[in-house]
């Protein structure tokens, strides 16, 4: 395919700090780094895509209204910051589905939407699951930023491991070497 190259965003974990099942504006605070980084990416004009397991929706612990308003706040502040967000698809199923993580259906939805080439993008994950979708999509590039240990275990060709302690700006110059030609 040669479409527009992408960098897709896991939500909790990598946008925001992983609290578990964050739904209220109030829980949400953005991980260090993530601004600047989504900055360096458009700038090398890659869309932004967040894809996301929602399974608290699926456990009726918020509904889907709550996860919109938050996920229009988070948009309004991804535009503030100059570097607004293409796309943002959510899996809302606790059962594994073709949507959910680590199936790779969100990520398949979101180049189909908006003419990715999904081989020429990029995923950066915190999870396993992450990267087993995005091995499964046919993303050519993974960045993985564990935040437990655990997580780098099952590791796959083309993901590369960053430290748990490493901000999420280290990226940005592996980005900058390896994407800052046109496709």
């Amino acid at each position: 395919m040669t479409g527009r190259r992408a960098l897709f965003l896991d939500r909790d974990g990598v946008v925001n700090e992983d609290l578990g099942y964050v739904h209220r504006i109030e829980d949400f605070h953005f991980r260090p780094g993530i601004f600047e980084l989504c900055r360096a990416a458009r700038g090398l004009g890659m869309a932004l895509v967040v894809v996301t397991n929602q399974s608290g929706i699926g456990r009726g612990m918020y509904s889907e209204e709550d996860f919109a308003a938050l996920t229009e706040w988070m948009c309004a502040r991804f535009r503030a910051e100059g570097a607004p967000l293409d796309r943002v698809e959510h899996c809302p199923d606790v059962a594994p589905s073709r949507r959910r993580k680590p199936a790779p259906g969100m990520i398949l939805d979101a180049a189909a939407a908006l003419g990715l080439d999904v081989a020429a993008s990029v995923m950066v994950g915190d999870r396993r699951t992450d990267m087993a979708a995005a091995k499964a999509a046919g993303i050519g590039l993974r960045l993985l930023f564990p935040n437990d240990l655990a997580e780098v275990s099952d590791n796959c060709p083309r993901t590369i491991v960053f430290s748990v302690k490493d901000s999420l700006v280290t990226a940005i110059s592996f980005l900058s070497a390896n994407y800052g030609k046109s496709s």
